[in-house]
């Protein structure tokens, strides 16, 4: 277990960078946008799963691997990238938008649920902090080095899911008292497809050494 001061530091560090609003941020509140709070909520769901997928790998020492080779962490940025781009591209096309209203609510918020995994599973800056910052505050000479990761990444990920609920809570909130509004409409077509292209984007560009 890490020691208390270590702890407390690492926790500090952690709600500071949680303050900076980043990829996940910006999914969750266009999720919220689109879906109400029960959307967004689903959607923060999927992105602490992501932040667990990530914890495991770093706890059983995978990370070290998945970094380093290029082929195995290319394959899976890529294919994360270019589903949030088809994703945008049909917003932005307009397909769906009106659906979704009609679609039955648990099979929508599953979806973003996935959809939440996959925006986590290539977001740089989780990416960056659980396997390359988090592993600062561990004692590798300590027993059981693997607790110390597990501990500190689950601590992040509750963490990340608070902070990830107020967004969707506020952003639920004032979407569903502007829902079926033009205003609402646009912003659901127009911002929430140009951020999941853009998270897109973002996911094909970066590469660990930028981290470095």
């Amino acid at each position: 277990m890490p020691s208390a001061s270590t702890y407390a530091v690492f926790l500090a560090t952690a709600i500071a960078l949680l303050l900076v609003p980043g990829p996940a941020v910006l999914y969750v509140v266009t999720r919220s946008i689109e879906m109400g709070r029960g959307g967004g909520l689903a959607s923060v769901a999927g992105i602490t799963t992501g932040t667990v997928v990530f914890v495991g790998l770093a706890a059983g020492g995978l990370s070290s691997l998945l970094l380093a080779s290029t082929t195995a962490f290319d394959g899976v940025r890529y294919a994360g990238a270019a589903y949030l781009v088809f994703l945008g591209v049909r917003r932005l096309l307009g397909r769906g938008v009106e659906e979704a209203d009609a679609e039955a609510a648990p099979r929508t918020r599953r979806r973003a649920y996935m959809q939440g995994i996959v925006v986590n599973l290539t977001n740089p800056k989780t990416i960056v902090f659980v396997f390359a910052f988090l592993p600062q505050f561990v004692d590798p000479g300590a027993s059981r080095a693997w607790l110390q990761v597990f501990v500190l990444g689950i601590s992040f990920a509750a963490l990340g899911f608070l902070s990830d609920s107020m967004y969707a809570l506020a952003a639920g909130t004032i979407a569903d008292r502007l829902r079926g509004s033009q205003v609402i409409a646009r912003v659901q077509r127009w911002f929430g497809g140009s951020v999941l292209v853009g998270l897109g984007i973002l996911a094909a560009v970066w590469s660990p050494s930028h981290a470095r």
